[in-house]
């Protein structure tokens, strides 16, 4: 069995998690813990408070306790708004307190973008063009080229959460383009599980989504591979491992 932990802040798309358990089909155990809001915002100043140190490490001995093998903040905003060199610093902060390799959805979407082979990509943000440009600028600083940005300015979490299979794709059209290689959806309040082969029919390309690419880190982080095409081009490269 390979357990893998998440923090999640607060309660929104986190359903997402058992759901694909259920889609690795593997011997694979996703443990999620909560950790504090504070305010739900999508502003850049509530963002960087939500990844304060001392609110990750909440949740840390939890997952220890579980039996993580790896942990990944599951919250794209909360990384990427620290800048490059920031959520760095933030993942080996949280890597040290865990006593665990460890990462964050943020340089998930940059790792998973390498791993399928995509160097252009289209971006379908949730969040405000402030914020979605910082996103924007994160992808650069990882060696990804940001072709069309498509920002729907929702303010908080707990209404992206309610969104639906129509507008999440409504989401991935606004932003696709013809010179797109791959469309990611940057937002772990958003649920995308159920929805991965319909957008990728829909769109003709690879789609990474928030959860879906976070749970794909932790993987790596483990040196586990596993196929499973119920959650997209992401999880059917080579070499695979199933159980």
């Amino acid at each position: 069995m390979t357990a893998l932990g998440f923090l999640y802040p607060g309660h929104s798309g986190e359903d997402d998690y058992p759901r694909i358990e259920q889609l690795l089909g593997s011997d694979v155990r996703l443990d999620v813990v909560h950790t504090d809001v504070g305010e739900d915002a999508h502003r850049v100043d509530a963002l960087r408070r939500l990844g304060a140190p001392e609110r990750l490490a909440d949740g840390v001995g939890q997952l220890r306790l579980a039996g993580a093998e790896a942990i990944v903040w599951a919250c794209t905003g909360g990384g990427f708004v620290h800048g490059w060199d920031g959520a760095q610093q933030q993942v080996r902060a949280l890597a040290m307190a865990a006593g665990m390799p460890a990462s964050s959805t943020s340089f998930a979407f940059v790792h998973a973008a390498k791993e399928i082979g995509v160097g252009r990509v289209a971006v379908g943000a949730t969040y405000p063009d402030d914020v979605s440009g910082l996103f924007v600028e994160f992808l650069r600083a990882g060696g990804v080229e940001v072709t069309a940005l498509s920002s729907a300015g929702i303010v908080t979490a707990a209404e992206v959460g309610t969104w639906d299979e129509e507008r999440v794709l409504a989401l991935a059209r606004a932003a696709d383009g013809p010179g797109a290689e791959a469309v990611l959806l940057p937002d772990t309040a958003l649920h995308t599980a159920a929805y991965l082969p319909v957008l990728e029919k829909e769109l003709g390309k690879p789609v990474l989504t928030a959860n879906q690419v976070t749970v794909w880190e932790a993987l790596r982080l483990t040196d586990r591979r596993v196929n499973a095409p119920g959650l997209g081009t992401l999880f059917t490269r080579e070499p695979l491992v199933q159980v």
